[in-house]
């Protein structure tokens, strides 16, 4: 494989349209997610076109790639010294917080405000505003590589580490201390849980470092690749392979991240986030095949979205929540759409989301939000 593929040198620099083009279809399905999750009644999650959102991809084609994508673009960033991804792990978490108070703490408030409803804006208000989530995890994944990193630690320990950190995190699954506050703050390293369900432990760190440990190495010796087209051949053959067994066996099976509860996915267990891997890995060779033939002006969107993801993530999350938790449950006494508006929804706040960050980073001057350090 090594022969005619990979060079001794440092070959292949610069963007990665294929990476761009990963980020882009990402992060405009976003905000399609979040709507379905936000305004279908649990049990119609179940099937249908929300299912293929909320469990399919909302699922494995959507947090493990946004993860690995960061791994690779931690290979390839100009600034790649320890306190380099120390300053922009402690960034992440600054934004992720200043996220919190634009899309949970202030829309609640308002809304509380407005209708008195305290079991819909503020019982849950302190599992949102602290619970972790996929920004508060990329933060400290981060901080975790750059000491890892200052270390020096060995590739070869490194995905080791992270490979026991995932089987750690998958013995752990579901611990309750039997204190909201405990669970909160254990939720940020492993998957806690109680028996009301209130504990919004999504991305704990252990269960999900796998991602963007392999990224990071993946983006190492796709720096030495001199023939992409046969690399993604052999690699992303293998990917798809590896998906195309799987995934029909846990899905008929309801195992692993297939199974009841949203917890099923955000807990991930070591073979579903193996699964996830080879996905993320076909899923490139699958991007790389197309970004070839797209027109220009579509990469060029692609490119524009990729390297603005934060803004996107961003505007898009406190659009939602003002629109659905807000408006909509304070017009409409419910947050509940049919699947079509609720698709027509999410795509046009996709659609206001990175027409803003274009201009952001046009007129803007916060290096911070729009995702460079």
């Amino acid at each position: 494989m090594h022969q005619g593929i990979f060079s001794a040198e440092t070959v292949n620099t610069g963007r990665q349209p294929e990476l761009d083009l990963a980020k882009a279809v990402m992060l405009f399905c976003l905000a399609l997610i979040h709507c379905v999750i936000e305004c279908t009644p649990e049990p119609a999650l179940a099937h249908g076109i929300p299912y293929l959102f909320d469990t399919v991809i909302g699922g494995p084609f959507s947090a493990p790639m946004y993860m690995f994508t960061m791994g690779v673009g931690m290979a390839y960033t100009r600034r790649c010294a320890p306190a380099d991804f120390g300053k922009r792990g402690v960034q992440i978490l600054i934004i992720s917080y200043a996220l919190n108070v634009c899309r949970i703490l202030l829309p609640s408030i308002v809304g509380y405000w407005i209708t008195g409803d305290a079991v819909q804006y503020i019982e849950p208000l302190p599992y949102r505003f602290f619970g972790n989530d996929i920004l508060q995890f990329a933060g400290l994944a981060m901080l975790l590589l750059a000491l890892l990193l200052r270390l020096r630690v060995p590739d070869g320990a490194l995905l080791l580490l992270s490979l026991l950190c995932s089987l750690t995190g998958t013995a752990l699954v579901g611990v309750d201390v039997g204190n909201p506050w405990g669970n909160i703050l254990l939720g940020y390293l492993i998957g806690t849980e109680d028996a009301a369900g209130m504990v919004l432990s999504d991305f704990p760190l252990l269960n999900w470092l796998l991602f963007p440990v392999c990224g990071y190495l993946f983006g190492k010796r796709l720096r030495h690749v001199c023939d992409k087209n046969r690399f993604y051949a052999v690699v992303s053959g293998v990917g798809i392979a590896v998906t195309v067994i799987y995934f029909p066996i846990g899905l008929a099976n309801g195992f692993g991240m297939f199974g009841e509860g949203q917890n099923c996915y955000y807990h991930l267990i070591t073979p579903d986030a193996l699964a996830c891997l080879a996905l993320s890995v076909g899923m490139l060779g699958v991007y790389h095949l197309l970004a070839r033939h797209l027109p220009d002006w579509i990469m060029a969107i692609a490119g524009d979205m990729s390297r603005n993801i934060n803004v996107i993530y961003c505007v898009h999350w406190v659009l939602v929540c003002v629109i659905v938790r807000d408006v909509l449950f304070i017009v409409r006494g419910t947050q509940v759409l049919s699947v079509g508006a609720t698709l027509t929804l999410g795509t046009a706040i996709s659609i206001v989301s990175a027409v803003f960050a274009h201009f952001w980073t046009k007129y803007g001057k916060n290096r911070v939000l729009r995702g460079r350090t």
